[in-house]
Formats: C-alpha cells, structure tokens, sequence
C-alpha cells in the first residue's frame, strides 16, 4: 500500500519503510509525527480524495532535523556600483514513514528508543575519560622549525704589505 502526502506545499509519494526529505516539521528526533493531508490512498483499490481521503493520515518518525546547502543571491547592477549578495539555508526534517492508516487509526508504534553512542575510550581509573590517540595527536603542538643556519660575515679587506 502507498499512499501520496502533501506536506510543506509539495506533494510526496510513500510507503512504509520510505526515507523523505521534507520542509520543517516540528517535532524532536525520534519523535513519531502525523502527516493528515492523504491526498491518495493507493492499493489494490486506490481512493481519491476530494481534496483528501476522509480518516486517512500518515505516521513518521524524525530522523533529523537539518539545513540544506547555502544557496547564494547575489545581484549586480552594471556601472550602477550597485551590489547585493544574501545566503539562504533551506531548513528540513527527515522522515522515516512507519505506518500508512486509515479510517482514523491512531500510530501503534510508539518511537524508538536511542542508546547513547559509546566513547571509543574507556573510563580510567581515576573515572575521567582517557582520550583517544587521533584526538591527543591533533592536539599535539607542530615541530619547530628548524632556524636558518647563520649569514657569514663579510669578509675584511685583504692586508698587504706591498703597495704598487
């Protein structure tokens, strides 16, 4: 079964399982969110809305919550000494799609719980973190650098006796 979402003024088609990419959503990492606008339910027998399947929603689940790439507007007027530049970053949710439901099901699967990430480096005895080597290695001072050997003198004027 999939089912085709509209979401952030675009319309998205899914299925369980599925990875979007969506305009801003608000809801935590991990959170489990309700997408209500089903436009079509696709099946064996596929339902229209009319604009949306009555009782039909979409269950996902916040995998991240980011900001695209900077896209950059810059205007130049030509001998007017006229310039503009202005960055924008596009902000956006990913979702995971857990379950399609209908006839105003409510989401059965509540979200997943995270375990903490584990630190490569053990606990020392004294109970701080011990730090990893990459870390001690980027933290290490640069070499010195070697100096310069010495300029010479000028040499003295060669004495002689004899003058000519």
């Amino acid at each position: 079964m999939f089912a085709v979402i509209k979401t952030g003024g675009k319309q998205y088609r899914v299925a369980a399982d599925d990875v979007i990419s969506v305009a801003k959503v608000a809801g935590a990492q991990g959170e489990i969110v309700q997408l209500g606008e089903v436009i079509l339910l696709g099946g064996d027998t596929p339902l229209f809305g009319n604009p949306t399947v009555s009782g039909a929603s979409v269950a996902a689940e916040v995998v991240e919550q980011g900001r695209g790439p900077k896209v950059i507007a810059f205007k130049k007027r030509r001998r007017q000494n006229s310039r503009r530049k202005r960055g924008h970053r596009q902000e956006f949710t990913l979702l995971r799609i857990t379950e399609i439901l209908t006839d105003g099901a409510k989401p059965s699967k509540p979200a997943r719980e995270r375990k903490p990430k584990k630190v490569a480096a053990e606990a020392g005895e004294d109970g701080a973190e011990a730090k990893p080597a990459a870390k001690a290695k980027a933290k290490a001072k640069p070499a010195a650098k070697a100096k310069a050997p010495a300029k010479p003198k000028a040499k003295a004027p060669a004495k002689s006796g004899d003058k000519k």
